[in-house]
């Protein structure tokens, strides 16, 4: 309770200027202006590295387009949380989790959980990842688009993005000995459906 007094006075403390309302839109400007340049320096670079993701997920142009427009606009709508660090990574992480929101709306049969307790190779004992570069493209991307989701997203962040374990990781939220199992086995996949349609 005021005391009345102080009933219908401002109290302003030192040094606090009170600003017109006219202020308040420029700060707003400001502000907005400082988070385009923010969006344009942190997700405007990797915006390719997006739509790949998001079209190896979706599997069509289309959906991808979708999915990576939603995804900017959660980056941009979240860009107060970025912390710093591989922006790459943040965004791609983003993308993920508006693709897999997507699927599971639109396409609930695409998305299949593999738990970790049938994830127990964590190496590719074959030596087969190289074997990749000298296949067929057209039967690589078929071969590819075959894998279930978990084991295509993570090749396509190893394989096409260049991302690292700890970065793939982050990205889909797992640990790191699931992203050595699922590139294990999504590798060793790919290789059957190679060898099968003599491709590789």
């Amino acid at each position: 309770m005021c005391s009345p007094r102080l009933a219908g006075k401002i109290i302003i403390p030192p040094g606090i200027k009170l600003l017109s309302a006219q202020s308040g839109l420029e700060w707003k400007r400001k502000v907005s202006a400082n988070e385009s340049e923010q969006f344009e320096r942190i997700v405007l670079p990797h915006l390719d590295a997006a739509y790949n993701l998001a079209r190896w997920l979706a599997g069509n142009d289309h959906d991808a387009a979708d999915i990576a427009q939603e995804a900017c606009v959660r980056a941009l709508r979240y860009l107060g949380g970025y912390r710093g660090g591989d922006a790459r990574s943040w965004l791609l992480a983003i993308v993920r989790n508006t693709a897999f929101t997507w699927l599971k709306k639109n396409r609930p049969q695409a998305v299949v959980s593999i738990e970790d307790e049938q994830l127990s190779e964590i190496a590719d004992p074959s030596g087969t990842a190289g074997t990749f570069y000298s296949a067929d493209k057209g039967a690589l991307r078929a071969a590819l688009e075959a894998l279930p989701l978990e084991f295509r997203e993570a090749l396509v962040l190893r394989e096409l993005e260049g991302l690292s374990y700890k970065e793939i990781s982050e990205v889909a939220e797992v640990p790191v000995g699931t992203v050595m199992s699922r590139l294990a086995r999504g590798r060793r996949q790919l290789q059957a459906a190679l060898n099968q349609k003599g491709a590789a």
